[in-house]
């Protein structure tokens, strides 16, 4: 029973990391994923505050989920997210003020990002709190690893460097140059670039997963191939049998 339930546990984690992911595969939260993402740390920071938002909202709405009525829901669920907000907001401008100043808007704008809701929605109001708090986890860092390989490939090809300390207070900045900065293309760091990363990410995932598809279909078309050549050897080895009987009844 012990090992169901970290099955069942670890069902809605993975599928939020992995299966479901919130940016690659279902698409959503994309204005944060386009408008963040011009460096890593940003991206990262962008991520950490929409766990702490949808761990929070998702174990709430849970526990309430059989009090709140269902007339209200939605109403009741954004109220629950702002308040997440607006608190996280806070402590963002109070112990992190560069990254406060960096994400601006789009920090008050994970009210009404899609994804906390939908899984408040979709997973939060219909089970409990611990399975709840995974899925959130699942889900949020699903986004941030979405968000952060998006973030490395424009910082690195629109800087040619990486940058750590900028934001989040680690006693000074630090610059991973990777190329000389007058060959990086300013573009990947500008609004245009940002769909045009996404657009290519999204062309090499749906490569790779026609390439998966393709060997599947190759291999289970290779496994129904045999089996019509096992099943023929075991017709004619039938029929052989069945054509050798007369003769036997014939010499007795």
């Amino acid at each position: 029973m012990e090992q169901t339930k970290k099955g069942s546990l670890k069902k809605p984690f993975i599928a939020g990391l992995i299966a479901e992911n919130p940016v690659f595969v279902s698409l959503l939260g994309m204005c944060p994923t386009l408008a963040t993402t011009k460096s890593l740390e940003s991206a990262i920071g962008m991520g950490l505050l929409v766990i702490l938002t949808l761990m929070g909202s998702n174990v709430l709405i849970s526990l309430l989920r059989k009090i709140i009525p269902g007339e209200v829901k939605i109403p009741c669920y954004i109220i629950i997210i702002a308040t997440f907000v607006t608190i996280i907001k806070m402590a963002t401008e109070a112990f992190l003020p560069e990254l406060y100043s960096s994400l601006g808007v789009f920090i008050s704008l994970i009210v009404v990002n899609c994804i906390i809701l939908g899984r408040a929605e979709a997973f939060a109001s219909k089970n409990g709190p611990l399975a709840s708090f995974m899925d959130a986890l699942g889900s949020g860092l699903g986004f941030t690893m979405a968000i952060s390989i998006i973030a490395i490939i424009r910082e690195v090809l629109g800087t040619g460097a990486i940058s750590v300390g900028v934001y989040f207070p680690i006693g000074k900045a630090y610059y991973l140059h990777l190329f000389p900065s007058e060959f990086a293309i300013s573009l990947f760091v500008q609004s245009a670039g940002g769909f045009l990363t996404l657009g290519l990410v999204l062309a090499f995932l749906a490569w790779r997963k026609n390439k998966k598809d393709e060997a599947k279909a190759k291999l289970e078309k290779e496994r129904l191939e045999a089996l019509k050549a096992q099943k023929k050897a075991q017709m004619e080895a039938q029929a052989a049998q069945a054509a050798a009987k007369p003769e036997v009844k014939e010499a007795a």
